[in-house]
């Protein structure tokens, strides 16, 4: 017993107690006060460029410095007439482009990654056929991982061609880190009417998949709208027109889709949900509901009549022609007994023209998917100025333009502070040759460097 008592004692004793006694003055542990460090600001990226195209100017800047921290860039200096590098911080990165002309990262408004090319329906249908969503879904992180190294830092999807939500999935996985890819923004499946869109001429038992979302009726086109939003839809798309011929006055007529109501109430329906509405608009009369209806974008547009154009550029609504892929399909689609194709090309240099003259916003788009992305999408520079624009004017198309285009002018599209650290750079000057836009060898976005010559 008095072994337990003499631990009772001591353990009273420790806890600042005497048995029938307290202490006077209790035992203060003093601790050291709580500092939070701040982690490390992340580290300036210094660039320097033998020239600058800043996206505002129809010149070239000379010699000059483009400084980037975390996402953004901080600011562009000309050189001091001193020479040499300006005072930089500690640990700062320095990049040598001064062999190159840098520009804002480029941006495609007409892409299709989970295509790969449809120059005949035979090669359309083998894709939807034989090839399941899944594996289509791979083939599309390699062609946006393509896209970004082509100097595409941001593209606007426009469907995935009976791949569903694939496209709002490829988004996600390029938001999160796990694929490099541009920033995106898709318009999932897109719409046409019942019986206007392939897999088309099976036979009526054979149940084949739809390369778009077939919506018949205002109310049902409504519904469609609020389906692919909810499920990942930047933008709503609607294939507006089919079966293109010319007539005998050189105009280029169709067969419109969508009624007049039914694409009224798409496009209510996506700007009330605060969703644009793009439209592929060929000819005649799906470019005229496509206006009436206030879609805000016309893709290809081989033909659009004088009135449309005047309102077009009244209302801002932007023509994204996509030269290239209607020179490149072509002669493969009168090959398969559709000779309109190739006079679709001097149409669509007129209309082209005429758009310019007219004042109409034009952004660059591509159709990439239409053609096999191992083709370098940038050729639509050169076939912009073919059409009679100047090489700063096709640039503009595909940076603060288009930048427009997405609703993204405040953070994209120009080389100045504030903006994203979209930045590219090609070897030579793209204000003399255009063509050298196809050599882009230095992509950061976002301050990431993912590719440096």
């Amino acid at each position: 017993m008095r072994g337990v008592a003499l631990l009772v004692s001591i353990f009273l004793l420790a806890c600042g107690m005497v048995i029938g006694q307290q202490v006077s003055k209790p035992v203060v542990i003093q601790q050291p006060p709580l500092v939070l460090t701040p982690p490390p600001p992340a580290p300036s990226i210094f660039l320097t460029c033998g020239h600058v195209w800043d996206g505002k100017s129809e010149k070239l800047l000379g010699k000059s410095y483009v400084s980037v921290r975390g996402e953004k860039i901080e600011g562009i200096y000309q050189e001091t007439q001193g020479g040499g590098l300006p005072g930089l911080p500690p640990g700062t990165i320095w990049i040598n482009l001064e062999s190159h002309t840098c520009l804002p990262g480029l941006i495609d408004t007409h892409t299709h990654i989970l295509l790969q090319g449809d120059i005949t329906a035979a090669e359309y249908d083998e894709q939807l056929l034989k090839q399941s969503p899944e594996y289509r879904t791979i083939l599309a992180t390699v062609n946006a991982r393509r896209a970004l190294e082509y100097g595409f830092t941001s593209i606007r999807d426009v469907e995935t061609e009976g791949a569903g939500y694939a496209d709002a999935d490829v988004k996600k996985a390029i938001n999160n880190g796990v694929i490099p890819g541009p920033r995106m923004q898709v318009a999932t499946r897109a719409m046409d009417v019942t019986g206007a869109y392939s897999l088309q001429g099976y036979a009526p038992g054979v149940m084949v998949p739809h390369g778009v979302q077939p919506v018949d009726g205002a109310d049902n086109a409504r519904a469609a709208v609020r389906e692919q939003i909810s499920h990942g839809a930047d933008w709503i798309k609607v294939y507006s027109d089919r079966s293109y011929r010319v007539r005998e006055d050189g105009v280029l007529d169709d067969i419109p889709t969508f009624t007049l109501d039914e694409l009224r109430a798409i496009v209510d329906e996506a700007h009330r949900e605060r969703h644009k509405v793009a439209s592929h608009a060929m000819a005649l009369n799906g470019v005229h509901n496509s206006v009436e209806a206030g879609v805000d974008s016309i893709e290809h547009g081989n033909y659009i009549a004088e009135e449309d154009l005047k309102t077009m550029a009244a209302r801002g609504i932007f023509y994204v022609p996509t030269i290239f892929v209607g020179e490149y399909v072509a002669q493969g689609r009168a090959a398969e007994g559709a000779p309109v194709w190739v006079k679709m090309i001097q149409i669509h240099e007129e209309t082209f023209r005429r758009a310019m003259k007219a004042g109409v916003k034009i952004a660059f788009g591509t159709d990439a998917g239409g053609f096999d992305w191992k083709i370098n999408p940038a050729k639509e520079f050169s076939s912009m100025v073919k059409f009679g624009m100047t090489p700063a004017q096709a640039i503009r198309a595909a940076t603060a333009t288009a930048a427009e285009l997405l609703g993204m002018r405040d953070s994209l599209g120009t080389i100045e502070a504030g903006k994203l650290a979209d930045i590219v750079a090609v070897p030579g000057d793209p204000l003399s040759d255009v063509s050298v836009m196809e050599k882009v060898d230095f992509v950061m976005k976002g301050g990431v460097v993912y590719r440096r010559p």
